[in-house]
């Protein structure tokens, strides 16, 4: 039911600070730093996304660069030790590259960060060109949403296709994203999936449920 869904494409930024495969290590620690971003693409050719350079592939060199090379296979894992001797993108960057596509939703984007410990995806086209980047707090704009228009979504999307042809028993109210909706159901089946799909409206914190039905009474 639920119809205006927001996708990376509604939240992610177009314009992205990218190096290229043969960047030098300092230039990408510039980059970094200029942009204050965790970390950038790396591309090939016309914008294809190869892989990613994070704060934490440049780290192994500083965290190394006085400890005894013998004891190196005892400390870290080889590809850390590797990074540690790095000097370009293309020995420095995590591959491949964990990105996501426009058309996926923000929960699925935020899914991707969670499962993969990243704090921002490249955005890629069907051919894995640069198409943007999206970032925690990119995701987290959803819930700037205004009440107003989130309860007229539970509304129009949800309570009204519920009470198809005739006046709606349910009402619904919105305060800083927490849904509360009273009233009356005749189906108290109905209850945990009204709840389910308005959890599932954009910028939704939270849903309380005040609703009574004939067989079970309150629901709360």
């Amino acid at each position: 039911m639920n119809s205006t869904q927001r996708t990376v494409s509604d939240v992610m930024t177009q314009t992205v600070v990218a190096v290229s495969r043969s960047a030098p290590y300092k230039e990408i620690a510039r980059t970094l730093a200029e942009w204050k971003v965790s970390a950038v693409p790396v591309l090939e050719g016309e914008g294809r996304v190869i892989g990613v350079v994070s704060e934490a592939d440049l780290l192994p060199k500083e965290e190394f660069k006085d400890s005894d090379p013998a004891r190196f296979d005892r400390l870290r894992r080889i590809d850390d030790l590797a990074k540690a001797a790095g000097s370009t993108a293309e020995d420095l960057m995590s591959t491949p590259a964990v990105t996501i596509h426009a058309y996926a939703t923000v929960a699925e984007a935020a899914r991707a960060m969670a499962r993969k410990g990243v704090k921002r995806l490249p955005v890629v086209d069907e051919e894995g060109m640069l198409a943007g980047i999206v970032s925690r707090s990119d995701l987290l704009k959803v819930y700037l949403r205004d009440d107003e228009d989130i309860a007229r979504e539970v509304r129009e999307e949800i309570v009204a296709r519920l009470f198809r042809n005739q006046e709606p028993t349910v009402e619904v109210h919105v305060t800083e994203g927490v849904v509360t909706l009273s009233g009356s159901l005749a189906d108290a089946s109905m209850v945990p999936l009204v709840a389910r799909l308005v959890r599932a409206v954009e910028g939704v914190v939270n849903v309380e449920l005040r609703l009574t039905t004939p067989a079970a009474g309150p629901q709360a």
